[in-house]
């Protein structure tokens, strides 16, 4: 029987391209997101050999809607094998005093808040399933350890997602559900074009940054995603080897 996944942000980036290497893989995905015609454009991209893949224009920062979007993953399938929580938001770069509390809570309404209702309702629909558990993987960003200048919305929220991990972790175990986290470097997607023109760094200076090929980062997932329940990967750091990151700063 095809394994269940529901993917948040599923219509480009990180997002679409995980999508894509689970239906190849043999799951069923539920494609989450704002824009339905790019959640769309996912689905027109999938082989569906194995399994097939359904639509749910979902904004994961009302809780109404998220709740609709699980009941649409139960009524559709029956059961959720794997969330892979990647839906997030950034502001441009801007100095912390020139931040408005609006740009702030943009910021935490989706990266934290709808990563905490995409967990919970899953970890209901998993503790209720026949077989029991499942798993969750949270998209953090290697900001879950080192900022990067005039980043605080996104940084602190990152933050953030690495104690929702371990508490989920650590809270899911009674439901056989694991939790973990993959923190992503510079995967070539538009969110990261800027940084082959340059972008700033620590010590005031730009600097072209490497990518590494999205492909890689879906493949790291797919890892995780298959481990039996009694296994997980706590924290995965999947990067471009030579980007500035170890002792950035």
């Amino acid at each position: 029987m095809s394994r269940i996944a529901l993917v948040t942000g599923a219509g480009s980036g990180i997002g679409r391209a995980v999508s894509l290497a689970l239906n190849s893989a043999g799951y069923s995905v539920v494609l989450a997101g704002r824009r339905v015609a790019e959640l769309e454009g996912t689905a027109a991209m999938a082989e569906r050999r194995h399994g097939s893949m359904i639509v749910v224009p979902t904004d994961i920062r009302r809780p109404d809607a998220v709740s609709a979007l699980f009941a649409r993953t139960k009524e559709a399938f029956g059961r959720l094998d794997l969330l892979f929580n990647n839906a997030g938001a950034s502001t441009p770069g801007i100095p912390i005093e020139e931040l408005t509390p609006d740009q702030w809570n943009a910021v935490v309404a989706v990266n934290l808040t709808g990563a905490f209702l995409c967990a919970q309702q899953a970890i209901r629909l998993m503790q209720s399933q026949q077989p029991r558990g499942g798993r969750i993987i949270n998209n953090g960003s290697i900001s879950a350890h080192s900022p990067r200048p005039n980043s605080a919305p996104y940084t602190a929220t990152k933050h953030a997602i690495t104690g929702l991990t371990k508490s989920i972790s650590l809270d899911g175990r009674k439901y056989d559900i694991a939790c973990g986290q993959i923190d992503i470097g510079n995967a070539a997607t538009e969110m990261t074009e800027r940084m082959t023109a340059g972008v700033a760094q620590a010590d005031g200076t730009k600097a072209i940054e490497p990518r590494i090929d999205v492909k890689l980062v879906a493949d790291a997932v797919l890892y995780m995603a298959n481990l039996p329940l009694d296994a997980n990967v706590q924290f995965m750091t999947v990067m471009a080897t030579k980007m500035p990151f170890i002792g950035r700063g």
